[in-house]
C-alpha cells in the first residue's frame, strides 16, 4: 500500500510540477465543431465554432496556429491565447496545408485547385489544377503535391525565393503511377503512394529525378494499397507500415528491404513513433478499436497492450515527458499512458468524441 501511495502521489507531481504551461494539447472534438485545450492533465477549455471537424488537422509555427476543417474553412488563430485571428474558406472540401515562411498553401479537393495565401489568410493565388490534391509538402522553396486524377506530381517554385509576396510557378511535373493519394518527406526525398499502381514514387527534390520502387511483403507478396502516409513511422533505420487487410506492420530498412512481419493483435491502422525512436504505438480497426500495442523498435518485440473504453482514434506522445496521449473517442475521453512504467496514468474527461491530439510546446523550456 505505500508503493501504491507513493506511486499516485509521484503521478500527480507529474501533472502538477512538470506539465505546467511547457505543453499544451488542442484535441479536435469531431462531432462539435469544436476543440478541446489540454492544459496541466486536464482540459481547461473548448474552442467553438471551428466548422466541420471531422477530419480536422491543427499545425503549429512560432507562436501561429492553423487548423483546415473538412469543409474547407482555414482558421489561424494564438495558440497561447486560443483567439481566433483569421479565417478564410478556400474550398468545399480541403485535405492539407503546408505553412511557409511567409504563407500558407491549401490543398483542396472540391474544387480542385491549391490556395497560395498569406500568414494573415489573406488570398494570394488560386492555382487550378483539374484534379484533387493532396500530399502537399514543402522542400527549400518549392512546394510538392499530388494530383489524384491526373496522375502527376507537381512541383511549384517560389520566383521570389523566399522574399516579399510568394510567386509560385509550375518548376517540374512528373508523370507518376496510377491515383496518387498521399505523400511523406523526409530530407530531399519526396514519397508519394498509389491506389491502382502496386509500388511507390521516389523523387529526388534536389536531382529532380523520379523513380519506382516495387515494395512488398512476406513471401515476395505485393503492398496492394497504400493507407495514410501519416500512419507509416520512419525511424533512422527502419520504416513502419501498418499492413493492410492483415494482423501485422511491416518492416523495411530505410531503402525499403523488407525485415520482417510483425504480428499484431489486430488489423493495424495507424503507427505512431516515439521522440526517442524506440517504441512504436500501433491502433486498430474493427473488433480491436478500443486496443492499442506498443512495440519495441529494436527487439520487434510487443511489450504492452493496452484496451480502453471505445474506439481509439488517435495518440500523441509528449515531447518532453514520460506520457502518451491517447484519444478514446466514443468514451469521450482523452488517457494517458505513463511511458517510464507503461501504466494507464490517468482519464481525462470533458471532451467530447475526440480523435486528432495536436501537441504545442510553449516557449518555456526550463
Amino acid at each position: 500500500m505505500r508503493i501504491l501511495f507513493a506511486a499516485l502521489l509521484l503521478g500527480s507531481a507529474f501533472f502538477t510540477t512538470t506539465l505546467s504551461a511547457k505543453e499544451k494539447y488542442f484535441v479536435v472534438e469531431r462531432e462539435s465543431e469544436s476543440v478541446a485545450v489540454i492544459e496541466d492533465g486536464l482540459t481547461k477549455r473548448h474552442m467553438e465554432h471551428m466548422h466541420n471537424m471531422n477530419h480536422g488537422i491543427i499545425k503549429f509555427d512560432g507562436n501561429d496556429a492553423y487548423l483546415i476543417s473538412r469543409d474547407g474553412f482555414i482558421i489561424k488563430f494564438d495558440p497561447k491565447t486560443e483567439k481566433i485571428e483569421a479565417e478564410y474558406k478556400t474550398s468545399k472540401s480541403a485535405i492539407g496545408f503546408v505553412i511557409g515562411k511567409n504563407y500558407v498553401a491549401v490543398a483542396n479537393y472540391d474544387d480542385k485547385s491549391v490556395d497560395i495565401l498569406t500568414r494573415d489568410l489573406n488570398p494570394i493565388e488560386k492555382i487550378v489544377t483539374g484534379s484533387k490534391n493532396v500530399g502537399i509538402k514543402i522542400y527549400k522553396d518549392m512546394i510538392i503535391f499530388a494530383q489524384m486524377d491526373n496522375d502527376k506530381v507537381t512541383v511549384l517554385k517560389d520566383e521570389n525565393a523566399g522574399k516579399g509576396t510568394p510567386k509560385f510557378k509550375i518548376f517540374k511535373e512528373f508523370n507518376v503511377g496510377e491515383m496518387p493519394f498521399d505523400a511523406m518527406i523526409k530530407d530531399n526525398t519526396y514519397i508519394v503512394g498509389f491506389f491502382l499502381t502496386k509500388a511507390f514514387g521516389v523523387i529526388d527534390l534536389d536531382k529532380m529525378t523520379f523513380s519506382e520502387i516495387k515494395v512488398t511483403a512476406k513471401d515476395n507478396k505485393p503492398v496492394l494499397k497504400v493507407p495514410h502516409f501519416g500512419f507509416w513511422s520512419l525511424s533512422d533505420d527502419k520504416t513502419f507500415i501498418p499492413a493492410v487487410g492483415d494482423n501485422a506492420v511491416m518492416v523495411y530498412d530505410n531503402k525499403f528491404n523488407f525485415i520482417k512481419n510483425v504480428e499484431m493483435k489486430g488489423l493495424p491502422v495507424f503507427t505512431s513513433l516515439s521522440p526517442d525512436k524506440k517504441y512504436l504505438a500501433v491502433t486498430f480497426s474493427g473488433k480491436d478499436f478500443p486496443t492499442i500495442q506498443i512495440l519495441d523498435t529494436k527487439t520487434l518485440k510487443i511489450i504492452k497492450t493496452f484496451t480502453f473504453k471505445g474506439k481509439v482514434l488517435h495518440v500523441r506522445w509528449s515531447n518532453r515527458y514520460p506520457a502518451l496521449y491517447v484519444s478514446v473517442n466514443d468514451a469521450n475521453q482523452v488517457n494517458v499512458i505513463d511511458t517510464d512504467e507503461w501504466f494507464l496514468e490517468r482519464e481525462i474527461f470533458q471532451i467530447k468524441h475526440p480523435s486528432g491530439i495536436f501537441l504545442y510546446e510553449t516557449d518555456d523550456k526550463k
